[in-house]
């Protein structure tokens, strides 16, 4: 079974503390790692994190607050001093390139390597990249700008043969992918094998959604709908229910609901209001059990399993 883990670089809101960095995730698929946010310090994150910059090839970034995409254009740069020279690709709205371009000439740096600039700007769900495991989905989240989540997902898995029933039927190399995939096999003699007796059921897809900076929105649950671990914002306490409306912001009880009506494996949460400390957090973690069960904080350095 290939690799599913997400790494979590920064999980704290706006305002950066001592110990808490702005948001970004890195998730690792496979031989593959794809970044989700870039906050101030996310390079020095990713250091800790003992990942190499060059290793990331499509960045994810959910909108253009600060404290999402702050630390990329020092990544680049590194990427750069590093002597990368493969192709950059960034799913990103569509201000962002100009952004980014900005900044790279007021410093006269002409960069070794290609930036892809992939530009958002769907209210609707859409996909935004596909290889040969592997899709990524945009999820319109509802804040004071335009923002969306993403929903990584693994594609159906072929079945799996029974060796022995290889032999037994003496079945043809060139026949098996088509068995994994479903056929029925016919033997010389006329007789049809049924898949069943000739394969294992495929595992199960693995799913992970990041939905962050958003206002409570069911409109997001048929996108999220069963998936195998999803991180959502919980900014504030309910509490402050009424701060969290008014800055289109989530409360950690509003996150475990998303969760309970998604029918999610697993919930993880963060991007704390910098007005809470880590002696809050256990408040974070019963508002949310009030409506989901299976819960934990996103703890930075921290890899979470999907």
């Amino acid at each position: 079974m290939n690799k599913f883990e997400v790494i979590i670089l920064g999980s704290g809101s706006a305002l950066p503390t001592l110990k808490k960095r702005p948001t970004s995730q890195l998730v690792h698929y496979s031989n593959k790692y794809f970044l989700i946010d870039c906050g101030e310090g996310t390079q020095v994150q990713l250091r800790k994190a003992k990942v190499s910059f060059l290793k990331i090839n499509n960045i994810f970034i959910s909108h253009l607050h600060g404290d999402h995409y702050f630390g990329l254009v020092g990544l680049i740069s590194s990427m750069h001093l590093l002597g990368r020279v493969a192709d950059l690709n960034v799913y990103a709205p569509a201000e962002l390139k100009e952004i980014i371009y900005i900044q790279l000439r007021a410093s006269y740096t002409q960069l070794r390597f290609k930036l892809v600039f992939h530009e958002l700007a769907s209210k609707e769900t859409e996909q935004i990249f596909e290889d040969k495991n592997l899709k990524v989905h945009t999820i319109p989240l509802k804040h004071k700008i335009y923002t969306n989540g993403f929903l990584l997902k693994e594609k159906p898995r072929t079945r799996k043969m029974k060796a022995e029933k290889l032999k037994f039927y003496e079945i043809p190399h060139y026949k098996i992918d088509g068995i994994k995939q479903g056929d029925d096999f016919v033997t010389e003699n006329g007789e049809t094998i049924d898949n069943n007796k000739l394969t294992f059921p495929p595992e199960e897809s693995r799913s992970y959604a990041f939905c962050s900076d958003t206002a409570y929105r069911e409109k997001i649950i048929p996108i999220i709908k069963g998936v195998t671990m999803l991180y959502h914002e919980t900014t504030f306490l309910e509490k402050d229910s009424e701060l969290a409306k008014k800055t289109l912001h989530s409360t950690a009880k509003q996150a475990g609901s998303i969760a309970k009506q998604a029918e999610v494996g697993k919930l993880l949460i963060g991007h704390f209001s910098a007005r809470y400390n880590e002696e809050d957090y256990p408040s974070f973690i019963e508002e949310v059990k009030q409506e989901f069960e299976n819960v934990e904080v996103a703890v930075e350095q921290s890899v979470y399993k999907v």
